[in-house]
């Protein structure tokens, strides 16, 4: 019994040895990391004065932020929010965009017509799905992506081998 012990934390040690010696020296034909994934990805939260809605059809679930001012209380409060758990976000392929300049006149404001602050859910189909005057939370958001049928088939495709 005891060498069985001493095989298997040899065999322990051994491998993450290799494994620590592996990050310490990076090769060129290493998979990529979770840093350089992130920094590939599209950032979650994104000014939303020059996007159209057509650039993330199919692709992504876009999250709208509206506000008359960046000082708005409840924008600072929905982006709090929002900053608190996105990988909640990002694992449903919400990005969000943020439109702060009622002067400018966005594609995304002509579209949504918001009125002082809102926030708006857009579904890959590019269907506005959710308009609320009030910040939601990232739980209160993730449940009203996931009642979505387009939603519940992706969480059935990765179910399946």
């Amino acid at each position: 019994m005891t060498h069985r012990l001493a095989f298997v934390l040899t065999g322990f040690l051994a491998a993450s040895g290799a494994a620590a010696q592996a990050t310490e020296s990076p090769s060129e034909d290493a998979p990529a990391t979770a840093e350089t994934v992130a920094e590939n990805a599209p950032k979650l939260i994104q000014s939303g004065l020059n996007a159209q809605l057509e650039e993330y059809l199919w692709l992504n679930r876009v999250f709208v932020v509206f506000a008359d001012t960046p000082r708005d209380p409840r924008y600072i409060k929905q982006i709090e929010l929002l900053k608190a758990f996105p990988e909640e976000l990002i694992e449903r392929d919400v990005v969000v965009l943020t439109d702060t300049d009622p002067a400018a006149k966005s594609a995304l404001r002509k579209r949504l017509r918001p009125r002082g602050f809102m926030m708006a859910l857009v579904g890959k189909d590019g269907i506005v799905y959710l308009r609320k005057p009030e910040p939601w939370t990232v739980r209160e958001i993730s449940a009203s992506i996931d009642k979505n049928p387009l939603r519940q088939q992706e969480i059935r495709d990765r179910r399946q081998p």
